[in-house]
This record gives structure tokens, C-alpha cells and sequence, in this order.
């Protein structure tokens, strides 16, 4: 049995759009304060992180287990 789990970090969805329009900010505003936190300098889509499953999902890992995939950005590196 392998068990390894993903960490994502913010994520372009509604989710976090909804998120933003909370902040008071204007959006674009509010997107690319956003963006600034991450090293990379823009957020995540969700095909960032789907890549990252379908790599654990695939026999490509089928060594891999007990990992922590972080797809952040670099977000946690701070």
C-alpha cells in the first residue's frame, strides 16, 4: 500500500477569487498581492496541481510513498 498525500498553496479557483473579493481590495489588486507572497510570483492553477497527482497516480511513482507533495509556489519557503 503506498500513502503519499498533496499540499497545495494558493490555487486560482472560485474558492479563492470569492477569498479576495472579501479583502476590501480591488481584484487585480488583491490577485497580485497574492501572487507577491509566493517566490514564484503568481499563484497556482488547478492543473498544477493535477499534474502532481496524476505523477503520484501513474507507475512512474510506484516507488514513491509517504511523501508530502508540496505544490505551493514556493509559498511555505518563506
Amino acid at each position: 500500500i503506498r500513502v503519499n498525500s498533496v499540499h497545495p498553496g494558493f490555487i486560482w479557483t472560485p474558492m479563492v477569487e470569492h477569498h479576495l473579493q472579501t479583502t476590501g481590495m480591488a481584484m487585480d489588486d488583491a490577485k497580485q498581492a497574492t501572487a507577491d507572497l509566493h517566490p514564484l510570483g503568481h499563484m497556482g492553477e488547478p492543473d498544477d496541481i493535477a499534474w502532481g497527482i496524476v505523477y503520484l497516480a501513474s507507475n512512474e511513482s510506484k516507488f514513491v510513498t509517504g511523501s508530502e507533495l508540496v505544490i505551493d509556489g514556493g509559498y511555505t519557503t518563506r
